[in-house]
């Protein structure tokens, strides 16, 4: 892939994930009485759905963070270099990964 389609396709997926976040984030509407007892009801069942949300919305910024150091390195000419031991990262992995950052050994 050229730069220039790498750095679109690395920039497509910080809008994608920003965007999901951002919908993760939304405040839920219609919220109304909430109960937390002993069975389980509409209130644990909400606080099942926020916690996930939470660990989804933690994963994508995880996965941003990556996209952005992958970025950083395309600016610096250092893309497809290991952070960890500076070794080559396989095409395959950033054809499957291309916000990879480390090799397969250090991921």
């Amino acid at each position: 892939m050229r730069p220039s389609q790498l750095e679109e396709a690395l920039r497509a997926k910080e809008t994608e994930l920003l965007a999901e976040m951002e919908q993760l984030t939304r405040p839920q509407q219609d919220l109304g009485a909430i109960s937390f007892g002993k069975r389980v009801g509409d209130g644990t069942a909400m606080a099942v759905d926020r916690l996930s949300a939470v660990t989804a919305h933690d994963n994508l910024a995880a996965i941003l963070e990556k996209v952005r150091r992958a970025l950083a390195k395309l600016e610096d000419g250092s893309y497809g270099r290991c952070d960890e031991c500076d070794g080559p990262i396989g095409e395959a992995r950033l054809e499957a990964r291309p916000w990879a950052t480390r090799c397969l050994q250090h991921s």
